[in-house]
Parts: structure tokens; sequence; C-alpha cells
């Protein structure tokens, strides 16, 4: 995760993965795939589900890489990629419909690179259900994917009160600013009373006690 007070995904000149970025995936990916793929996480504009968001995700995915490692990594690099290439604050199937893009977009442009297209959705499927999932549920591989992407939750304060201004951005005009704040309101208890935060111990030992003061912060700042 970037360091920085304006992380990448609050950066308004961040419209395309940069070489940085790229440089982490383990399969190099057609120009016209980075196009399409571009243009998706462009529309609508976005506060903090851009495409920034996923230069942050793919730098845990590559600390993942560098630590317990990952058993798929170009269906889990892909699944990153992918995870909210189509979102629409308040709708329930951006993850369906993004996982439903991703599966194109493979039959489109990799169909002969062996990809698990099947594991790819699957993993971007799962995040509809974050904070909802048990640590027996999923396999080590899925925790790590999934903690990667919740990882915010544990970034330093300027970082995380970004990220929590861009979701609440989002969901403006879309949910009555009263109710937006009660459901963040309980989404965030909710996470703070889970046992585990982090269902990987690799994130767990990282983030859970930074994550923990941020999301009592968030829950008693007055909105």
């Amino acid at each position: 995760m970037s360091d920085s007070a304006t992380p990448a995904f609050a950066s308004a000149a961040r419209d395309r993965l940069g070489e940085d970025a790229l440089a982490l995936l383990p399969l190099p990916l057609p120009a016209e795939q980075l196009d399409a793929l571009h243009a998706a996480y462009a529309a609508p504009p976005r506060a903090y589900h851009n495409i920034g968001h996923v230069a942050e995700v793919l730098r845990h995915y590559a600390d993942v890489a560098a630590g317990p490692g990952w058993t798929q990594p170009r269906e889990t690099a892909l699944a990153v990629l992918y995870h909210d290439a189509i979102y629409e604050a308040g709708r329930r199937d951006n993850e369906a419909r993004s996982a439903q893009l991703a599966r194109e977009h493979l039959a489109r442009w990799l169909p002969q690179a062996g990809i698990d297209a099947d594991r790819v959705a699957e993993l971007i499927e799962l995040t509809a259900r974050h904070g909802a999932i048990a640590r027996d549920d999923v396999d080590e591989q899925t925790r790590l994917f999934l903690d990667g992407d919740m990882a915010i939750l544990g970034a330093e304060p300027a970082v995380f009160d970004a990220y929590d201004r861009g979701i609440a951005s989002e969901y403006r005009g879309h949910v009555p600013g009263p109710l937006f704040r009660l459901n963040r309101r309980r989404f965030l208890k909710a996470l703070l009373k889970r046992e585990r935060i982090f269902l990987s111990d690799f994130f767990h030992e990282r983030y859970d006690a930074a994550a923990r003061n941020n999301l009592r912060r968030a829950i008693t700042t007055k909105r």
C-alpha cells in the first residue's frame, strides 16, 4: 500500500495502470485488453473503486507473491484486475457483472493462455461477501486474495480517511445521506466486532491493530 497521504485511488491523474503496477503481473496482457479494462474502470467516475485501487491491491498481491506465494498466480492477478471492473454504488450485482466481464475478456484476448476462468470468476464474486465470510469458509489462497482487497482498512490513518471519504462520495446521489451513514456505520461496527477482520495470518499479523484503530475512529467520528 502506498505510504502517501494521497493514495493511488485518490489521485485524479490515475486513470491507467502505470508501468510499476503492470510489472507486478505474472503475465503480459494485450494492449487492447488493457484499454478495455481501463475503460471499464473509468465509467462511471469513481472516488475509490477505480484503477488506482487496483494498483494498490496489486501491491498486496506482490507482497503475498514474495511471502507465502500464490498457487494460481495468473488467475489471482486477473481477479485483482477485474474485481471492481463494473461498479455502480448501491447495485447488488456489481461483482457478478465484473466476473462476467472477466470471462468475456479472457475468452476474447487470452483464449489459448490456459487460464482457469472459473477460478477468476469465483474470486471476483466472493468479494461481494466481504465481512460475511468466516475463515473456515474458504481456503488459504482465497483468504489472501480477499484480505488484499480489504487491506485498506489497515492503512495509515490519512489513507484510510481518504478511502472512507471516497466511499461516501460514490454513494452520494444514489442513497440518502442519513441512510448511507447508518448502513456504513453498521458495516464498520460489524467488521470491528469480528474476531478476525482479516482471514489470513499474513494480513492479520500486519494490519489487524491498525485496522481496529481506524474502524474505532471512523465509527466515533461525527459525519
